[in-house]
This record gives structure tokens, sequence and C-alpha cells, in this order.
């Protein structure tokens, strides 16, 4: 995926993550990309990965554990 420079970054690869959880990409229980990957991924900043990242989780589609990982609801 190419970022469009004129959106915020951080918008572009959560859309892109939140269409991969409605299509089933990453099915209910699988353990979702870490940041590092993500950041990879999109050759974007950590940050931006982070920020991404976080607005999923706030939306209710993900829970952290601590030292594990990133889990899909």
């Amino acid at each position: 995926m190419e970022i469009d420079r004129t959106r915020a970054a951080w918008t572009q690869v959560r859309d892109v993550l939140l269409k991969r959880l409605d299509d089933g990409t990453y099915p209910a229980g699988s353990k979702f990309p870490s940041v590092l990957e993500i950041s990879a991924e999109f050759s974007v900043a950590n940050s931006t990965a982070q920020r991404a990242l976080v607005a999923i989780r706030e939306g209710g589609r993900l829970r952290t554990e601590p030292g594990i990982g990133t889990f899909v609801l």
C-alpha cells in the first residue's frame, strides 16, 4: 500500500487494518500484527503504527496482553 501524503498516515493504516478485521484476514482470537510488523509492512514510523493500533483497540476490536501480544476480539 502506498501512503497518500495528503492524509494522515495513521488513519490510512488504521483503515486498511480495519478492512482486514472485517473481511476475516484476522479472525477473532487470532494474534494481531505487532507495531514493528505494521511499521515494516506499511513503511511508516513505529509511532504511526502505534497510533493506528491504539485507535483500533480503543474502538473495541482488539485487546492487548502485556508481554504476550495483541489479539482480535
